[in-house]
């Protein structure tokens, strides 16, 4: 099982056993809540930048929480021209909710799984996967995208 293939696995599955999925929010909702909660009040701009999205489609990813009363927008009080973002009380709550029993089943998983060598190897491999996140690589365009006789499809 490759990598890549792994990390989707998993995180359906702890989707699937914390209730995520009762809640009716997307993946992206999920994920740009949390990075609203935790790291707001923050732009759409910012926060499309950190999520490695483009800004228009994070714009739709927050309506639909802002329709939720998940998030609210706010004037940036330093330039009037920006607007920012920022969890509601009723976001915040759920961010917490979620979290909890997102870490609450993944620890039992792992307690009840995992020999104690392979809990040491999993915490080494998630330090390299934190690597990875952070990696300053950027895009690798695949040539079949382009045409992979060189000319464009």
């Amino acid at each position: 099982m490759d990598l890549d293939f792994a990390m989707r696995l998993l995180r359906g599955r702890i989707r699937a056993e914390s209730g995520v999925d009762a809640e009716g929010l997307s993946r992206p909702q999920l994920t740009a809540l949390y990075r609203v909660v935790r790291e707001g009040p923050i732009t759409t701009s910012e926060l499309a930048a950190l999520e490695y999205m483009r800004p228009q489609s994070m714009a739709q990813t927050l309506a639909g929480l802002e329709k939720a009363g998940l998030v609210q927008r706010s004037p940036d009080p330093t330039d009037g021209r920006r607007v920012l973002l920022s969890g509601t009380e009723r976001g915040s709550e759920l961010v917490t909710d979620l979290l909890g029993l997102h870490a609450r089943w993944l620890s039992a998983a792992i307690a009840e799984e995992l020999a104690p060598e392979e809990q040491e190897e999993l915490a080494a491999a998630v330090k390299l996967i934190g690597r990875l996140v952070d990696s300053t690589v950027g895009p690798v365009v695949s040539t079949r995208r382009r045409g992979a006789h060189g000319g464009a499809r």
